[in-house]
């Protein structure tokens, strides 16, 4: 194992971009092999998914090529991962309560209350966003997660991105729900560098329950950006958290945002 994994490493950085090296399979750590079968552990159940819908075969391929059987790959969720994930999850989920009459205001952060369902005028160009916005404002976390608004400029995606917000807070007071364009998520990260303050963002941006985020593709080409977007995201969603964000261009027209 010591000989195969590291050759195999090797064979995948001839296949694979740098980019998504570093982000999936350098995370990955080989723990036993039995006969033809090679287990490895990955951080988290988000990792473990998006390597074995994306990068299984190629790597069983890959390690095929490096040794003398077909070998097939079996993933596992680091145990110690995942009991620090329950501990988080246990300690920072919110218990809602309906009934409260004291909500804490500072949950609702930038959401301009203007934008709702009620003001917003569905037609056929935007009559699956607003239903996918609708059903992640009635079941968070759930059936879109992440929730990716595409659409032209000026097709309402600003409006049911806070209007998302908006309901959610109306039927749960107590949910930390955070709307930020891009551009704003880029600068906040700038200052929290410059100032040595990037503990501060992170417990910030993952601490919350709802993240919103608006026109992503202005983070294209900002490296700093997007590896600090991948982890916020990574981490609300392997916390169950909802993550929505708008694009005016489709993913794949995103330098590295599609891979990632």
């Amino acid at each position: 194992m010591k000989r195969i994994w590291p050759q195999t490493l090797e064979l995948l950085k001839t296949k694979i971009s740098d980019q998504n090296i570093s982000t999936w399979i350098k995370p990955i750590v080989p723990i036993n092999i039995a006969g033809n079968i090679l287990t490895v552990e990955v951080p988290n159940k988000f990792v473990k998914d998006w390597i074995k819908d994306n990068y299984k075969k190629t790597i069983e391929d890959a390690l095929s090529e490096v040794g003398t059987v077909n070998y097939k790959l079996e993933i596992k969720i680091n145990e110690k991962t995942k009991k620090i994930i329950k501990k988080e999850i246990k300690e920072n989920n919110i218990k809602i309560d309906k009934k409260d009459n004291h909500p804490d205001t500072n949950n609702l952060l930038n959401i301009n209350d203007k934008y709702t369902f009620n003001s917003f005028v569905s037609g056929p160009s935007n009559q699956f966003a607003h239903a996918a916005a609708m059903a992640v404002s009635n079941n968070p976390a759930t059936t879109y997660n992440p929730l990716f608004i595409y659409g032209g400029v000026g097709l309402g995606k600003t409006h049911l991105i806070n209007a998302i917000g908006n309901e959610i807070y109306k039927n749960n007071k107590n949910t930390k729900i955070c709307y930020y364009s891009s551009e704003k998520f880029t600068n906040e990260l700038i200052n929290s560098l410059r100032h040595a303050k990037m503990e501060e963002f992170r417990n910030k941006f993952r601490s919350i329950d709802i993240l919103l985020i608006d026109d992503i593709q202005f983070i294209a080409g900002k490296k700093s950006t997007q590896e600090e977007f991948f982890h916020t995201f990574n981490a609300l969603y392997e916390s169950h958290k909802q993550i929505v964000v708008t694009s005016d261009k489709f993913p794949k027209e995103i330098p590295d945002l599609e891979e990632r």
